[in-house]
């Protein structure tokens, strides 16, 4: 699970399709949650992203356990953050949020793909 200062880092509110979740909300007992450093630019992200969907569907699917992704974006552009979230069945860290920027300096997440 992301460690516990970097949850709580991206403050109490996430991105979800239907609109603001609460990161309360998603953190639990039984939940691991893992934030996963990715852009739609990054060409090593376009294919680690689908299989990373596929094993968080299954997770959800046939665990007890459950997988939670937030997503944090080093995408420039709203519409390419946008389109790309778009895909993937998880919450994200808003494109407005600027602690978006402050994440990807925390030293080994300058890099994309990462999930932690």
């Amino acid at each position: 699970m992301a460690h516990p200062s970097l949850l709580k880092s991206i403050g109490e509110t996430v991105q979800g399709h239907e609109g603001p979740v609460q990161l309360n909300e998603v953190c639990g007992p039984d939940k691991v949650v893992g934030l996963y450093f990715s852009a739609h630019w990054c060409p090593p992200c376009r294919v680690f992203t689908p299989q990373l969907v596929a094993l968080y569907k299954h997770l959800k699917e046939n665990t007890k356990h459950q997988l939670e992704v937030i997503l944090v974006s080093s995408d420039t552009d709203e519409t390419a953050f946008t389109d790309y979230f778009r895909d993937m069945p998880w919450l994200a860290l808003p494109f407005a949020d600027t602690k978006r920027k402050t994440l990807y300096t925390t030293p080994s997440f300058d890099l994309s793909p990462v999930l932690v």
